[in-house]
């Protein structure tokens, strides 16, 4: 600045919220939080970053083995499981997003194995509270609730995992689209959808017996009781009037063809997207 005179117009001073990296909280949000409200919310944007890596290894969009990007391509083909050896990808790009652990591919869970992974399986404990205090809330209520709201916003509306839902969300899943093939909706019918129909049935007859053999807690089983009713009347309505039909359909799309053009092919089996 002296060199060139102008050290009566410039100074070497720059306001950190005009320092230009998007690892600058200052910047990134402004000037109207304070600096702890600021480190806050980077702090959560960053682990809600770590989740949607997470989701992307287990998908096999991304591998703990190499840098990059890992499969990208089109209906499930050459996808190689064997590039993903230190956290193996799903075997079928399918994770059911569920509020209990329902099936071992169930993506709280395996979020939880990709810390074990990655920092160990002894710091899981204090790993896994450092991530839901960052989050504000406990891991499986974010994924359920928030996780696929922000990968919306983050593509623009223009997803790249798709939301399978039923009207009153007593199923969820997540499909990658890069590894969704004909085949995708006949999955999703008769490994996890049907399959949790036979789970559920199976814990209304369990609650229905503790409630026959009378004691304590009759309030509570009676609540889960007509909890596990409605959803199986949702369900069952919805695997009927919606998901065999469209698993008989054996849909096929074209990626050069876009979101926008793709996803309404899919209308009542996956989550509504304003636009689309």
């Amino acid at each position: 600045i002296d060199a060139y005179g102008l050290g009566e117009e410039l100074t070497p001073e720059v306001p950190i919220e005009q320092i230009t990296l998007t690892v600058n909280p200052a910047y990134r949000y402004g000037g109207k939080l304070t600096e702890e409200e600021q480190w806050t919310r980077f702090r959560q944007d960053t682990l809600e970053e770590l989740v949607s890596y997470a989701v992307g290894c287990m998908m096999g969009r991304y591998s703990l083995d190499a840098p990059g990007l890992i499969y990208a391509h089109g209906g499930n083909e050459g996808f190689d499981p064997s590039q993903y050896t230190t956290f193996p990808a799903d075997d079928d790009g399918i994770l059911p997003l569920l509020d209990d652990e329902w099936f071992a591919d169930d993506v709280t869970v395996r979020v939880e194995e990709f810390l074990k992974v990655v920092w160990g399986p002894e710091s899981l404990t204090e790993n896994l509270r450092f991530l839901e205090e960052g989050l504000g809330k406990p891991l499986r209520k974010y994924l359920l609730n928030d996780f696929w709201k922000s990968h919306l916003q983050t593509y623009k509306k223009r997803p790249i995992y798709w939301l399978v839902q039923s009207p009153k969300k007593g199923f969820q899943a997540l499909i990658y689209l890069h590894r969704y093939s004909k085949d995708t909706f006949n999955l999703v019918l008769n490994d996890y959808l049907r399959p949790y129909l036979s789970k559920l049935r199976g814990r209304r007859e369990t609650v229905q017996q503790q409630l026959d053999a009378g004691g304590r807690g009759t309030g509570v089983l009676q609540k889960e009781l007509s909890m596990i009713e409605n959803r199986l009347r949702e369900l069952e309505n919805w695997e009927r009037e919606v998901l065999l039909p469209l698993a008989q359909q054996r849909i096929e799309i074209n990626l050069d063809d876009g979101v926008k053009m793709n996803y309404p092919k899919f209308a009542g089996a996956l989550a509504m997207v304003p636009g689309l």
